[in-house]
């Protein structure tokens, strides 16, 4: 065989072998969580008092079903951390029972643990809700709060009965505060609180947060309330896109203005990182004695824009802002070296119609996936995989055989 050639087809093996792990790099990283389903996280674990017992005559909400195949991907059934191969050792001092780590522009899910286990959300769950309010209402829409609504158990913004308050204002103490006084109007302005939390609950099935029904339009524990680190970071990826929503969450004080002969309130925003966090983007806050502490935050760094979401977490050793932080760097880091995801947020665009169901044409941006649109391969990855080598070395063989007979006839 000519020199030259035997180092051409030396190449082109190589070059074949550097891409079939290329190819099979994907089926290798999924094969082991198939076998691994958490059905035993069905449930959030047991209260530790009775805010979620039923009122008299009412049923105990059932378990919500736990899907077939785990949404974002196979390898977020796993029970554990889910982390890409050859990722280094996570950050110490972690507390929290889950966490999920995302990319807000692609939705790539970068790292994992235990990212489909039943939760209580507490505060938390007012990153649905005000997605419910700036796809239903004007961020003008002028809202006069109850009597009802200005009473409730607090953590309270402080705003009053009778008074005129924009959407837009409200908005602020819902998300920066965690109002729970404004969460109440808002549920009354959007039909009452059953109402309220039917339509939270609508939109987190519309999207696919198949671990969540929200019993509060608070985040106060009820009978029922349930979510998951997935689910959070799928209604945060969404509501980010929100103008509204992302201006809230970014904002470190705020002063609702003086109306109807009371004075201003001042807002200031309960998530330390922001202002402290290179690049942070806001976020959100939570804790009831059930759920413990609850954290979502983003940032932005080197053109990336990670978010983490926490659950069922402890303020010792170290603070949860601390913690996120920590989870946050290495979000970055996995980033930078070029990580494979181990998931994917199923994201899709919402309609101008809350009302209406998404249609077929509501396409997946670019780099996403969902459950809906990924359509099974009959012949499979490794089938295709095999179907190239086959060939590759069927033309090598040709070309060997045929670059023989040309030398034996030279």
């Amino acid at each position: 065989m000519h020199p030259a050639f035997a180092r051409s087809l030396r190449a082109f093996a190589a070059t074949l072998a550097a891409a079939l792990v290329a190819v099979a790099a994907p089926v290798a990283l999924a094969a082991p969580a198939l076998a691994e389903q958490c059905t035993e996280h069905a449930v959030p674990p047991a209260p530790v008092d009775t805010s979620e017992k039923p009122k008299p005559g009412q049923p105990v909400p059932p378990p919500l079903p736990v899907p077939a195949q785990p949404v974002g991907g196979d390898l977020l059934g796993g029970c554990g951390p889910v982390l890409p191969p050859g990722a280094p050792a996570l950050p110490p001092g972690d507390t929290s029972a889950s966490w999920v780590l995302q990319d807000l522009d692609t939705g790539a899910v970068v790292a994992a643990k235990d990212p489909h286990a039943r939760e209580r959300p507490a505060s938390l769950i007012k990153t649905l809700l005000a997605l419910v309010v700036v796809t239903e209402l004007k961020p003008d829409q002028v809202i006069v709060p109850t009597k009802e609504d200005a009473e409730q158990e607090c953590t309270c913004v402080g705003i009053t009965a009778g008074g005129h308050y924009t959407v837009d204002q409200l908005l602020h103490g819902l998300l920066m505060h965690s109002g729970n006084d404004v969460a109440h109007a808002f549920a009354t302005a959007l039909g009452g609180v059953d109402a309220a939390v039917a339509k939270m609950n609508a939109l987190a099935a519309r999207i696919g947060a198949t671990d969540t029904r929200a019993a509060t339009p608070s985040g106060l524990d009820g009978p029922g309330m349930s979510t998951s680190a997935y689910d959070l970071s799928l209604v945060f990826h969404y509501a980010m896109k929100q103008p509204e929503f992302a201006k809230a969450v970014a904002t470190k004080t705020y002063t609702i203005p003086a109306i109807d002969g009371k004075p201003p309130i001042p807002v200031f925003n309960d998530n330390k990182l922001l202002g402290v966090y290179p690049g942070f983007l806001g976020g959100k806050t939570g804790f009831t004695d059930d759920a413990r502490h609850t954290y979502v935050g983003g940032a932005e760094r080197d053109g990336h824009r990670l978010a983490i979401v926490m659950m069922r977490a402890e303020q010792r050793p170290t603070k949860v802002v601390d913690q996120a932080a920590k989870l946050l760097d290495y979000g970055f880091a996995l980033e930078k070296n070029g990580a494979q995801p181990v998931g994917q947020i199923a994201y899709r665009p919402l309609s101008t119609d809350s009302a209406a169901p998404m249609s077929d044409k509501e396409v997946t941006p670019a780099g996403a996936t969902t459950a809906a649109a990924e359509k099974p391969d009959p012949f499979g990855t490794t089938g295709w995989v095999l179907t190239v080598v086959v060939l590759l070395i069927i033309i090598a063989g040709f070309v060997i055989s045929y670059q023989r007979k040309r030398n034996a006839r030279a």
